[in-house]
């Protein structure tokens, strides 16, 4: 009670502080509401790698507001920690919707360079032809005056001068546009990019998928597994020009291959199912008191398998690779002859004239024709999109037989996809009922037996 009397005195000799000194009094009463503390499972990242990192002691939970604004006072906002969420629960998930932006992305990106290397194509080939047909004509023009049987004059020798001088140019214009658009095929080079919008499109709903199915069960093993599939398909469909374009006339015809490495994926076998094997053991002792223990395996399914991919093979792998290579010729000889007629066209056309005979206006002429006919029928037949067909299809029975012949490796039914499951997706992929699926199988081990060739394609889809 003095002290309480002197204060008040000093307070009222001094009324300056009195504000001040009041304000220093302890009074009893309710204590002071602390800020509610948000639901645990609607705490961002960001505000967990705050609480983490908050003069590294725990925090309890009725502090969470006040420690929060505390920290932000002193240190200012708190920023995101990529190693704060690599511990996290659902970092795995975080980084997997992250993907899909990317490659959203890619699918815009791939989609653009589609069309404008459609547009390339129709806009060469008009171009290359308009030039090529007005040449010739300028060319049967030039032959007219110098056979009109009259003597020549100097205003006509100037037109002729002129009009072989133009046909020339305009020969030679034609040679260099076609040497660069027979380089690059722009009709291949627009098939590219849709096969990657497809597969790009593909990847994203595999990954939707995941999301819905699995939700925060997914683990970094899945993570890894989506980034090495999106930089295969960056690798097998490249979008720049120069550097990392993909040859257009190789030695020898090649599948397409747009999915990662099996060499890669037995390195990270072992990290993978390490990453997840708490789950797969449950996963296990569940299936053990189920009738699926086998998870839908047979003996005779893998019969089937087994017979189906041996037509895979020897029929659908083999009529594609020679199919392939018969229109990898085909583009090649097209591509040299195109620019070759244009060059012999542009050469005969600066001798035409009383001096050059009547070889040199057959060569104008009679080239300009036929580099026409053959730069229409390679670019507007579109002879390298056919080509890189041909790749995505053989490629496609490649991924097929890789798949089946990965799956019957693996001796643990349990780690395999789910059997029934997976023959389904065969069938669907080949356009074939379950069925029919059967049936095919068993022709094929029939002609086997009989040392003969099975008479069907596996695939009635293409």
């Amino acid at each position: 009670m003095a002290s309480l009397a002197s204060t008040l005195s000093l307070s009222s000799s001094n009324p300056r502080s009195l504000k001040r000194i009041n304000a220093a009094i302890p009074f009893s009463g309710p204590q002071r509401l602390r800020p509610s503390v948000p639901n645990p499972t609607k705490i961002t990242l960001e505000t967990a790698d705050c609480l983490k990192t908050l003069d590294g002691m725990p925090v309890a939970a009725n502090d969470v507001g006040d420690k929060i604004l505390n920290n932000e006072a002193l240190h200012g906002p708190c920023k995101i920690s990529t190693s704060a969420y690599a511990n996290h629960s659902s970092f795995a998930m975080v980084q997997l919707q992250a993907l899909l932006v990317s490659i959203s992305d890619r699918i815009e990106m791939h989609n653009n360079m589609c069309e404008q290397r459609n547009n390339w194509n129709h806009l060469f080939l008009s171009s290359i032809n308009m030039i090529t047909l007005t040449a010739t004509t300028i060319s049967g023009l030039s032959v007219i005056i110098s056979t009109s049987g009259g003597p020549m004059t100097s205003s006509s020798s100037s037109a002729l001068l002129a009009l072989k001088l133009c046909s020339a140019l305009l020969f030679s214009a034609a040679t260099g546009m076609s040497l660069v658009v027979n380089k690059i095929q722009p009709s291949q080079l627009a098939e590219e990019q849709r096969n990657s919008v497809r597969l790009f499109k593909q990847l994203y709903g595999e990954v939707e998928s995941k999301l819905d199915v699995l939700g925060d069960s997914v683990t970094q093993a899945d993570v890894e597994k989506i980034v090495e599939k999106i930089l295969a398909l960056d690798k097998a469909y490249p979008l720049a020009l120069l550097g990392s374009m993909l040859e257009k006339f190789p030695g020898k015809f090649e599948p397409a291959i747009w999915w990662p490495n099996s060499s890669d994926g037995n390195d990270n076998q072992e990290k993978e199912r390490d990453s997840s094997c708490e789950e797969r053991e449950n996963i296990d002792d569940f299936l053990e008191n189920m009738e699926q223990k086998n998870n839908g395996w047979s003996e005779e399914l893998e019969v089937e398998m087994k017979a189906l991919l041996q037509v895979l093979k020897s029929k659908d792998s083999e009529d594609y690779m020679r199919l392939g290579n018969l229109a990898l010729k085909i583009n090649k000889a097209l591509a040299i002859s195109g620019p070759l007629l244009t060059g012999i066209a542009a050469f005969g056309s600066a001798f035409m004239g009383p001096s050059g005979g009547p070889w040199a206006a057959v060569a104008a002429l009679a080239g300009g024709a036929l580099a026409g006919v053959v730069n229409s029928f390679e670019h507007g037949g579109q002879v390298g999109m056919v080509v890189e067909m041909y790749r995505n299809c053989a490629g496609f029975f490649r991924l097929l037989e890789e798949s089946i012949e990965s799956t019957l490796v693996e001796r643990e039914v349990q780690r395999r996809e789910n059997g029934e499951m997976f023959r389904l997706k065969v069938a669907l992929k080949l356009g074939r009922s379950l069925s029919e699926l059967t049936d095919l199988a068993r022709k094929s081990t029939s002609s086997r037996d009989s040392g003969t060739n099975v008479d069907e394609f596996a695939s009635k889809l293409f």
